[in-house]
């Protein structure tokens, strides 16, 4: 039987509890990177492991790639583990390179400039399908492979492995056209949703959260329209989240198969609109709005640092 090598240093186990905040369980929300960081920091806690985040994400790849099945990449993890406050983290997923992008201070605006405070929103769908047992998360993923595969070899080039972030936009804009419909969307949402990031953290740099929220609208449009792994409920919330008095973008956290979607609102009026947002679920879902309690069905949250040992 294979053991890795990391459980060779791990000579002492854990018995512990593991509890998300109440009425926020299977919510969604990086929910089963969360557990799995969880676990490792305390075994390497446990321990007296020094490990490094950048290590621990690759620990946490494996866990949900090879013991879940589950198909994902790095993103969660990263966020959950290299995150800083006050501060936009922007990662290579291919190269693993990432750096924190921070806010110009208040005193660099112009005062007719200066910036609202803002909030996060969190509105949960009622929907708790774990990932693995929905086909659609896992075939979206090799659907970008068979797209990537299609534009690499028009291209001439047989030797990359068959995954978008290896296309050039060049190659992709030359030949998109051999894609087939589906492969086609799939292969626009990444390489747009390349673009969104770049433009993001221009927006973010220059702090400019009107335009970060438009992007984010943009990434949840391309998300239902191009990668389709919207289900009906989750797009019912995020067309809400977009009319709620405040949002400046809203979109899916995660894949959007189930779980909750997550907008950034002006602080002043974001209980005005976790308000409207309970209000107009209700009326769309009834069924799944009543399995969730009113207080956490939308709850107004702020950003942190990242995941540590306390």
């Amino acid at each position: 039987m294979y053991t890795h090598p990391y459980l060779s240093h791990c000579l002492q186990g854990i018995i512990g509890y593991i509890r998300g905040s109440e009425g926020l369980d299977s919510s969604g929300l990086s929910s089963s990177a969360a557990v799995g960081v969880a676990y490792l920091l305390a075994l390497e806690h446990a321990n007296n492991l020094e490990i490094s985040p950048t290590e621990n994400i690759e620990y946490d790849r494996l866990i949900e790639n090879e013991y879940l099945g589950l198909k994902n990449g790095i993103m969660d993890q990263s966020a959950i583990l290299l995150s800083f406050h006050g501060c936009l983290m922007c990662m290579n997923c291919k190269t693993k390179e990432y750096k924190l992008i921070h806010r110009p201070k208040m005193q660099d605006y112009k005062e007719s400039e200066q910036p609202k405070a803002t909030k996060m929103l969190l509105a949960l769908s009622g929907l708790k399908q774990a990932l693995t047992t929905n086909p659609g998360y896992n075939k979206r993923v090799a659907e970008c492979k068979e797209a990537a595969q299609i534009l690499l070899e028009a291209s001439g080039d047989y030797e990359a492995e068959p995954i978008l972030s290896n296309v050039a936009p060049e190659v992709y804009e030359a030949h998109k056209c051999k894609l087939e419909p589906d492969l086609a969307k799939r292969a626009e949402h990444y390489f747009s949703e390349n673009m969104r990031v770049m433009k993001g953290i221009e927006a973010w740099e220059r702090g400019s959260l009107e335009d970060f929220g438009i992007l984010i609208a943009a990434s949840g449009r391309s998300s239902i329209q191009n990668y389709e792994c919207g289900s009906e409920p989750l797009i019912q919330l995020y067309e809400i989240l977009l009319r709620a008095p405040g949002v400046l973008g809203a979109r899916f956290s995660g894949a959007g198969f189930r779980g909750c979607c997550i907008a950034l609102v002006e602080e002043a009026l974001a209980t005005e609109a976790a308000s409207f947002v309970r209000r107009e679920y209700l009326k769309v879902q009834p069924e799944l709005a009543s399995r969730i309690g009113r207080d956490t069905a939308v709850l107004v949250c702020g950003s942190g640092d990242c995941a540590r040992v306390i």
